[in-house]
């Protein structure tokens, strides 16, 4: 539930900010992109503190090396979420974070499936919506920043002063 409040609400935010005060161009972009690198510090600190255990039994026993596993992908995410904070690096960086939730997705299915007890958020339908937002959101921001940046702050300059 951390990460869907982080992403929401760093989000909002962030849209908000730009909203009221600084009024510039692409502001979903930027939020969206904050809100994202957000979430995903958080996800990735969990890698190496608090959930580290929990995240080393999810993962699938065919694979070897859990304690590696969850080591590269919480630096991965990490990353990532620095990535976002730089325009250019966050087509990349969206994309391979893309990637990343579908490939953890099953070992998410597998949790729920498991007949652990579970807060209701990492219940399967609960946790399959909140990883389709998440998917969502690295997509958008894959999306958004494919386009070149555009300079659409001088669209804000009266004809007179854009030929200076």
């Amino acid at each position: 539930m951390e990460p869907l409040i982080a992403l929401v609400g760093v989000t909002v935010g962030v849209i908000v900010v730009n909203k009221s005060w600084i009024r510039r161009p692409r502001g979903v972009e930027t939020a969206l992109r904050a809100g994202v690198a957000a979430m995903f510090t958080l996800t990735g600190i969990a890698h190496f503190v608090s959930m580290r255990a929990e995240l080393i039994a999810m993962v699938p026993k065919w694979l070897p090396l859990p304690d590696l596993i969850v080591t590269v992908t919480g630096i991965l995410e990490l990353g990532a979420a620095a990535a976002m904070y730089h325009r250019r690096l966050a087509t990349v960086a969206a994309a391979g974070l893309t990637l990343l939730l579908i490939a953890m997705f099953p070992a998410n299915v597998a949790l729920a499936l498991s007949g652990t007890p579970l807060p209701w958020w990492d219940e399967l339908v609960p946790r399959t919506i909140m990883q389709v937002l998440f998917v969502t959101a690295t997509v958008t921001v894959f999306l958004l920043t494919l386009r070149p940046a555009d300079h659409a702050w001088k669209n804000d300059l009266t004809p007179a002063e854009s030929r200076v």
